[in-house]
């Protein structure tokens, strides 16, 4: 075919995405569909399923009608998903049996708590799933479907209840119902697939209660997951081959698919991950081993390291605080604040992730000065974002005993230069930024076009191009940054 688009679809945090890319790899037209962010008085954060699947076919829709093409050039579709975030339905029906749990709330975590009382089972399953025990994967969020969600377990009993994360859901319904599978970067998230044999691990559901005929059939990411006529807006069903996390497509987007390869990407939060290639690589260091993907029965993996809020710092500067009416404020804002200013903000408002993993702490401001004001507090605020994902590559430096001299960035925050630039100081590593912000749905869509046969991977690369930021910050003034920071952070561990 001389001339054929091919559908991509990000699904995140905080809304959804769909873009269209030509034959060429470029993307020529982008639209979203934001969803609801239901927050309750216990900080529980939660989505409706049914608002983001009408979501995925409005925008769908929105994309094709904004590019003016024939929608029947569309030859496959690409996914990408937010991760972790768990989602529980009847499978007869289609009903969900509650809204999903997002990947950042906590709820679970006297589940997890009870499960790691013996002292035996969180090492277990860190060297089975490569997963430390944690609410924040899916796992213990499917036990809490089961324990508190009424009827979910009459389902379970019955075979009804369908656990998945979030491309299991979009894959069911755009198939009809027809089709209950997930791919195995998403299925590496759950903390119930065996890295190392890559099948549900027995043992792992049944520690959480996790009836295994409830759980999505799992297949290597370039598979054939279905086929779609998104609701009756295309002509003829088109196939859904190519699904990715999240974290995952970015990686395959920036093209880091050899060992050594590292990208981070700027969400809501934030995931740091490094290609570790073909043998699974256990961390020392707080840091997670998942899958990259599996792509024509070939495995890859990687070690990550997941942080809570990054992202959302910024959102929360300006929906609670209203410090800034819009996130393009906070670079002149950074800018204008005192160099000098000591202000450090640990935005532990679910607890730590990586490498700390802590839920039982809260988020603090610390050092602040009587002259500290807007624009300091603005810039700690970006600053905290930079200090945390130096955590993590510090811990993958330790662990894989790899100079990072160079790290991917993706995400709308890499738009602030002055975070940008202080990434590359603190973290000590030159910072390449595509000229695109949607890594992880390009790299779905690139996914499904090779697989499709539509791509070249060798060649579609050439529709990305890069600037860089080199680090320019002095070593000592970096130190006293850095030791600063540390000293924020061990103030509310030792809480």
């Amino acid at each position: 075919m001389s001339s054929f688009y091919i559908l991509g679809i990000d699904q995140s945090t905080q809304g959804t995405k769909a873009v269209l890319f030509d034959k060429d790899g470029k993307i020529i037209a982008r639209a979203d569909a934001a969803h609801k962010q239901i927050v309750n008085d216990q900080n529980w954060v939660s989505h409706n399923l049914e608002e983001i699947y009408k979501n995925v076919i409005k925008a769908s829709r929105q994309v094709v009608e904004k590019a003016g093409i024939d929608k029947e050039q569309i030859v496959c579709i690409g996914i990408d998903n937010q991760r972790e975030t768990t989602a529980a339905w009847n499978r007869k029906t289609g009903e969900p049996v509650a809204d999903a749990i997002v990947w950042q709330c906590s709820r679970a975590k006297d589940i997890c708590r009870r499960i790691g009382e013996d002292g035996v089972s969180g090492e277990k399953i860190y060297r089975r799933t490569g997963l430390k025990l944690s609410p924040y994967y899916p796992a213990g969020k499917m036990a809490w479907f089961l324990e508190n969600i009424s009827g979910a377990k009459e389902l379970a009993e019955n075979g009804e209840l369908a656990l998945g994360t979030m491309d299991s859901w979009l894959v069911y319904k755009l198939t009809g119902g027809k089709e209950f599978k997930t791919d195995y970067s998403n299925a590496s998230r759950t903390q119930l697939l065996n890295i190392k044999d890559l099948v549900w691990d027995n043992e792992m559901c049944e520690l959480f209660g996790i009836p295994m005929n409830a759980l999505p059939q799992i297949c290597d990411s370039d598979s054939t997951f279905g086929y779609t006529d998104l609701e009756g807006y295309l002509n003829k069903e088109i196939p859904i081959c190519g699904i990715l996390g999240d974290s995952h497509g970015a990686l395959y987007g920036h093209n880091c698919r050899q060992a050594g390869g590292i990208k981070t990407t700027y969400g809501t939060g934030s995931s740091v991950m490094m290609n570790t290639g073909e043998t699974p690589f256990f961390s020392e260091h707080g840091l997670s081993t998942s899958l990259a993907w599996r792509i024509k029965g070939k495995a890859s993996y990687v070690l990550e390291g997941n942080i809570n809020y990054t992202g959302a710092v910024i959102s929360w500067l300006k929906d609670n605080l209203h410090m800034i009416s819009s996130p393009g404020e906070t670079e002149e804002l950074a800018r204008k604040a005192d160099p000098n200013d000591h202000t450090y903000i640990v935005p532990a408002f679910s607890g730590l992730g990586a490498p700390w993993w802590r839920d039982d702490i809260y988020a603090s401001i610390s050092g602040m000065s009587r002259t500290t004001g807007r624009e300091e507090i603005v810039k700690a605020g970006c600053e905290c974002i930079a200090y945390q994902i130096n955590d993590v590559i510090d811990a993958m430096r330790k662990d894989s005993k790899i100079d990072i001299s160079q790290m991917c960035v993706d995400g709308g925050p890499t738009r602030n230069k002055y975070l940008m630039q202080f990434q590359s100081d603190i973290s000590q590593t030159e910072v390449k930024i595509p000229d695109a912000e949607e890594l992880s749905v390009i790299g779905a869509g690139y996914l499904a076009g090779e697989s499709a046969g539509y791509y070249d991977p060798d060649d579609i690369y050439k529709a990305i191009t890069y600037n860089f930021f080199e680090t320019k910050m002095q070593e000592q003034e970096r130190s006293e940054k850095v030791h600063g920071w540390n000293e924020a952070v061990e103030m509310l561990l030792k809480k």
